[in-house]
């Protein structure tokens, strides 16, 4: 046990967080003021000791939320001390790498520097491996495709290593735990036996998972005592936030530094475990009060749970507990509710417009939450949001890169300019990438002033415009198809050419001109990589002289990052197997991986410019609990899904076989049912925290047609309905 250190036991915004901010701010007295080391800044906040001397490592749950601590903790101390802020898993990374010699030594390797695998690229390279197994049916499961099976096998990899369970013991794990799945050992087996290949190949090459990352920490580097003894001299003490969604091996690196004499200070929440099911050991983490000398429990409730929290969880949870007839919430919960989804998502929007243009509330004061937004909500949300010039803002939308336009048109830039990706590009993507490239001005529907759309000389940012009956005019008489180059045609190829119009032919000669010029510097070997190419495209049709929306420059920037990782495997793939199709080959493959709807990881957390609360937050219930974030409205849509029991993320496969608590045990279809229930009871206390007036959104028919009947229906017919004034429909 350290005589000094704290466990912080609290509720959401109990005070967690600024009591450790507190905490830091008393121990960094002990640590030399910033002007007296060098310091490296990695990104915002993380700072990282570039001479010797005892650091205070500071972790925070996910990427944006270390953002936000590292901040207030910079704000609090003014700068003046150094710390390390990381996440559990960037920690373990950076360790990896930093201490990748000593790997080296003890695993007999003999490969250059790592490099880490996103999970999009993972994915496609296991699945080359395992390919025989695929076809042949040893990898294979009733009812799921191959992709989906090659991730669920690498999940389990994930899951062993964060729980800091031996590669060897998965397919045991399996069988124990899976004991009404009967007759899958030679599954289970075969599922072993190809992580452990798969492992050995990466490890060859080079290359890192999370879960080998995982691994290589937990099994090697943090046994090995060089590195104990390099770790001990680095931290003097550590402080983890929500230290309830870290993964169990984070335990085994802080009692390490416990016992090596740092202290550490910890905040928990009995009501957290965000990402439990998704490699978190919340219950396994708790655990780690014992060593800690004060415990503090920080009583305070916010927003509706100090009023109804209890009340609701009986009502969703304990539904067969007697309540007296005529029991109802205050005025702080009301209902919305419509026969169809589609009047319940128009009849929200309509809402909030409403009480947004009467001052009653602010934008940014306002999050619409749900089990998941699916692209019809969000779409219908954001444009009726935006007649009355109301923002939205999706919170970490998770759709695939493939989902947004100008990404599609830029990997239709690709095939036109590379060789032999013509059975890539077709009339429609053509035609898609004339309206995406030729658009200019911060928003592509907005009208031109009528004095500039009559003066085809003057130039100003909506010169070149092609709609999309241009656009298909165009692709039909000008795109020729062609498997090696497909060329496009002058524009007199189509006879009625001249009713195009100025700005339209202006615009595709533009295009076009600009897409040889690529072509011949690429046959000269001028064009340095297809990076390049994408780079170019955007500085020359995309982001030139004009301010992009957040949301489109995210996609963006996670297009050159996706694109940049992808062909920085290439490279080292090429070093150690060579092929002959050079950057053609590569091309398809990366553009076949993004058209198929694979979800790429996303960009280094940045935050978007411009004074906060002016955007109304969209997020599913998963992105809000993790951004820890509060909004005095909350809108719960699809209040009467069954969806609120898995709280809208999906358990990894085989994820509660890997808890500690759990191990060596089964999983039987009473335990999946507690554990639901114990999940909405935390979603309901957490999201009730972070909100003062909720709307309980209800429609008595889903998109399917069926009627819904979710856990939170007792909570819809005991709250207000709410009743719209008639002047204020639409």
């Amino acid at each position: 046990m350290s005589s000094d250190s704290i466990w912080i036991v609290g509720a959401a915004r109990s005070g967690k967080t600024s009591r450790l901010i507190e905490q830091f701010c008393q121990w960094s007295k002990t640590v030399k003021p910033l002007s007296a080391r060098v310091s490296t800044r990695l990104g915002s906040g993380h700072r990282r000791v570039g001479q010797t001397g005892r650091a205070i490592l500071v972790l925070a749950a996910n990427g944006e939320n270390r953002l936000e601590l590292a901040d207030r903790i910079a704000v609090a101390t003014q700068g003046k001390y150094t710390f390390n802020s990381t996440t559990p898993f960037g920690f373990f990374e950076q360790e990896v790498m930093l201490f990748w010699p000593l790997l080296v030594d003890s695993l007999e390797l003999r490969v250059q520097f790592p490099l880490r695998l996103q999970p999009e690229t993972e994915l496609e390279l296991a699945t080359r491996l395992w390919r025989h197994e695929l076809d042949e049916g040893i990898l294979q499961q009733t009812g799921v495709s191959p992709n989906r099976m090659v991730r669920r096998t690498l999940d389990l990899l994930q899951l062993a290593a964060v729980s800091g369970t031996p590669i060897e013991a998965i397919p045991t794990i399996l069988e124990q735990g899976f004991t009404q799945q009967s007759g899958q050992t030679r599954l289970w087996t075969s599922m072993g036996e190809l992580l452990g290949r798969w492992r050995e190949w990466c490890l060859t090459r080079g290359l890192l998972t999370y879960g080998i990352i995982g691994e290589l920490y937990w099994r090697y580097l943090l046994q090995n005592p060089t590195y104990q003894e390099r770790l001990a001299s680095r931290y003097q003490a550590v402080i983890a936030d929500d230290v309830d969604d870290y993964p169990a091996i984070s335990r085994d690196l802080f009692e390490f530094l416990l016992s090596s004499g740092a202290t550490g200070a910890f905040t928990y929440n009995p009501d957290g475990g965000v990402r439990l099911g998704l490699g978190a050991d919340t219950e396994y983490m708790a655990q780690l009060e014992t060593r800690c000398a004060t415990v503090e429990y920080l009583d305070r409730k916010a927003g509706l749970a100090k009023d109804i929290g209890e009340l609701a969880v009986n009502l969703a949870v304990n539904f067969d507990a007697f309540y007296p007839f005529g029991l109802s919430f205050s005025g702080e919960v009301r209902s919305i509710q419509t026969t169809s989804r589609a009047q319940l998502l128009r009849e929200t929007a309509e809402i909030i417009a409403e009480a947004v243009n009467s001052k009653a509330v602010a934008p940014g004061e306002i999050a619409v939450i749900a089990p998941g937004i699916d692209a019809i909500a969000r779409y219908t949300l954001t444009e009726i949001l935006a007649r009355d010039n109301i923002a939205t803002e999706s919170l970490n939308d998770q759709r695939p890169l493939s989902s947004t336009p100008a990404i599609r048109a830029l990997l239709t830039v690709l095939a036109l300019v590379y060789p032999g990706l013509g059975r890539l590009v077709d009339r429609d993507a053509v035609a898609e990438m004339l309206v995406v490239l030729s658009r200019q001005g911060n928003r592509p529907w907005e009208e031109e002033p009528e004095a500039e759309a009559n003066n085809p000389t003057s130039k100003i940012p909506y010169l070149k415009s092609i709609d999309p009956v241009r656009a298909g005019l165009i692709a039909d008489h000008c795109f020729c198809p062609n498997l090696d180059r497909p060329p496009l045609l002058p524009l007199t190829a189509f006879p009625r050419w001249d009713r195009l119009g100025y700005r339209a032919a202006a615009a595709y000669e533009d295009i076009v001109e600009w897409i040889e010029q690529q072509r011949r510097q690429q046959q000269e070997r001028l064009l340095p990589s297809p990076i390049s190419l994408l780079d170019r495209a955007i500085q020359k049709f995309l982001i030139f002289d004009r301010y992009l929306a957040y949301d489109r420059l995210a996609a963006l920037r996670e297009l050159m990052e996706t694109a940049t990782h992808y062909w920085e495997i290439d490279g080292r793939m090429q070093q150690i197997e060579p092929k002959s199709g050079g950057d053609s080959e590569t091309i398809a493959r990366f553009i076949h991986l993004l058209r198929q709807g694979t979800v790429t990881a996303n960009p280094f957390p940045v935050r978007p410019d411009g004074p906060d609360g002016q955007t109304v937050t969209i997020a599913n219930i998963f992105q809000y609990r993790s951004s820890r974030r509060a909004h005095q409205w909350h809108f719960w849509l699809d209040a009467g899904s069954p969806l609120w029991l898995s709280g809208g993320a999906a358990t990894l496969y085989g994820a509660p076989l890997f808890w500690r608590s759990q191990q060596g045990r089964s999983w039987q279809s009473e335990d999946e049912e507690t554990e639901g229930q114990q999940r909405l009871r935390r979603i309901l206390v957490d999201l009730l925290s972070r909100c003062s007036q909720l709307y309980l959104c209800h429609s008595e028919l889903a998109v399917n047609g069926q009627e819904q009947t979710g856990p939170l229906l007792p909570l819809i017919h005991n709250s207000v309905s709410y009743q719209r004034p008639a002047m204020g429909r639409r």
